[in-house]
């Protein structure tokens, strides 16, 4: 059996295989797409595959829409000509249940993978005939935080936004002066309305897609590449809107032993492929069943039935306190706090993690007992019902291939919002006692024990990248693993950073709690261990 249209004729056989089918036909709904263009996606890879193009894929099979997705990849064309081409731009979705059973779904809503590439005419003829046509209502987005960028580390603008607003779009290359180019496109076309929808993983996504787009069309119309009536169209969010959104679910490289499964069905061509840039991808997309998109609902030329598929439709307050919600108490805190202790007790899976009695109680602390006092409820979902999911079955999924070395990555970008806002949130309620905290700080001290890059055996450690590591570890240089006393005075300057934590911590009364455990972590081979059990 092939994944593409013409091996899905061998229908009998992908059923018998407990693999779900389209319920429309494919050519039918390219045809439909190509006529009349309703959805656009920037971001070709695992989560708009698994996760984004299933919500069209619910439409269509419910008779809700006719048309499906365009996908439009920005960064990383090799996808296209390896993975979408080969394949009809179809995917297998292979769910992964806690009791490692399976669910297979063919999605086969996207018409057609395209490059967003502004020297590729035929390619971006394609793309700037979708946005002159008045009939497209929404371009939503996953391309990473990274993607809507346009100043360096050091606040300087980069190398090709320079270049792109200088020489204008007919060669944007940066992925923000793409969309300003195919917005300036539909402009020019008559100005329909249309609403960009930032649907990747961050704060305030729809504003970072909106500054970053704005500052682009600003230089364009000062460098007479555009009319200032563009500035004000995409300022009009009555025309150009640019909706927030909330998006969980994990859905990690391809598996190894997903790939094996599917070809012992019979299931031909499952092999990733590592792309030129480095992108391990495949035909198939394993992943979490639970999935969570909340959308503020402020489309100005209409929308998809989105909420019959699964998706909140609110308003931007309540997406807004859902991301609060899950970034700063249900989810991204017991990750890292998982992440860094993981790192230093030798895990290689979250899941396994999720076993080790100390390891489950830490995060059980972080989360109910210090996170659920100041906890943002959203109203459309039951944090308590969240954190239990998590807890309960999400983190412990042995079927999950989540190391805690991947969510190490950029841990000091991570903290202010995952600690510190709780930590903000103690401090300004008069009836709790931010220096009574003791879970948060613990977790705080075991990222700082594991910027040493030593485990808790005495071994060297690899540390994951981070764009403050250097700097903190210069901070350290002088403390020892084996030598508690060395760590004394040496956190000042660390743990009074705002930027670091959001909050000055001796501020907080948490500063000289955070240094003692940091300290007695350094005693020896199991201090680590030995600390988290005192206070556990």
């Amino acid at each position: 059996m092939k994944l593409s249209y013409e091996g899905l004729a061998e229908r009998e056989q992908w059923l018998a295989t407990g693999t779900a089918l389209p319920e429309y036909d494919w050519k039918t709904m390219c045809q439909a797409t190509e006529e009349a263009p309703v959805w656009v996606h920037f971001g070709a890879g695992n989560i708009f595959r698994g996760f984004i193009a299933g919500l069209s894929q619910r439409l269509l099979n419910k008779g809700l829409s006719e048309s499906g997705i365009v996908a439009a990849e920005t960064f990383d064309y090799d996808i296209i000509d390896k993975i979408y081409a080969p394949h009809d731009s179809m995917t297998l979705m292979v769910s992964l249940k806690p009791d490692g059973s399976t669910e297979k779904e063919v999605i086969a809503s996207i018409a057609k993978g395209v490059k967003a590439d502004s020297s590729d005419a035929s390619q971006w003829d394609v793309l700037k005939g979708i946005f002159e046509n008045p009939k497209l209502q929404m371009a939503s987005f996953t391309i990473t935080e990274k993607g809507y960028a346009l100043e360096d580390m050091q606040g300087n603008l980069m190398g090709v936004v320079k270049a792109d607003m200088e020489e204008g779009p007919a060669k944007a290359r940066h992925a923000m002066s793409v969309v300003a180019a195919l917005m300036l496109a539909r402009f020019q076309a008559g100005a329909a309305p249309v609403a960009l929808v930032s649907m990747d993983n961050c704060s305030h996504n729809g504003e970072k897609l909106r500054n970053s787009v704005l500052a682009i069309a600003k230089a364009w119309c000062e460098n007479g590449h555009a009319p200032a009536e563009f500035l004000g169209y995409l300022e009009d969010e009555s025309r150009a809107s640019f909706p927030w959104s909330m998006i969980d679910k994990i859905t990690p490289r391809p598996a190894e032993v997903i790939e094996k499964q599917l070809e012992e069905l019979g299931i031909e061509d499952m092999a990733p492929v590592i792309t030129s840039k480095k992108t391990y991808i495949a035909p198939f997309v394993n992943a979490e069943i639970p999935q969570y998109l909340v959308v503020e609902d402020r489309f100005p030329n209409g929308r998809p039935k989105l909420e019959e598929a699964g998706v909140y439709m609110t308003t931007r307050e309540t997406v807004n306190m859902t991301e609060r919600m899950k970034v700063t108490t249900c989810l991204n805190p017991l990750h890292t706090a998982l992440a860094v202790y993981g790192c230093m007790l030798g895990y290689e899976s979250i899941a396994s993690e999720m076993k080790d009695g100390d390891l489950k109680a830490l995060v059980e602390h972080i989360g109910y007992d210090e996170g659920m006092p100041v906890v943002t409820d959203p109203g459309i979902l039951s944090p308590m019902d969240f954190i239990h999911e998590v807890v309960d079955q999400r983190l412990p999924n042995p079927f999950i291939p989540d190391m805690p070395q991947r969510i190490a990555t950029d841990t000091s970008q991570k903290i202010p919002i995952r600690f510190g806002e709780t930590i903000k949130s103690y401090m300004a309620d008069d009836a709790l006692d931010a220096g009574s905290l003791t879970y948060i700080p613990l977790a705080l001290a075991g990222w700082l024990r594991y910027l040493l890059a030593v485990d808790d055996e005495g071994k060297e450690m690899a540390v994951s990248p981070d764009p403050m590591l250097e700097m903190l570890q210069t901070a350290l240089a002088d403390v020892k693993f084996g030598e508690p006393e060395s760590g004394r005075g040496k956190l000042h300057d660390i743990l009074s950073n705002p930027v670091l934590f959001g909050v000055n911590l001796y501020e907080a009364g948490l500063g000289d709690k955070v240094e003692d455990m940091f300290c007695q972590m350094l005693a020896g081979p199991g201090a680590v261990r030995g600390t988290l059990r005192k206070y556990l």
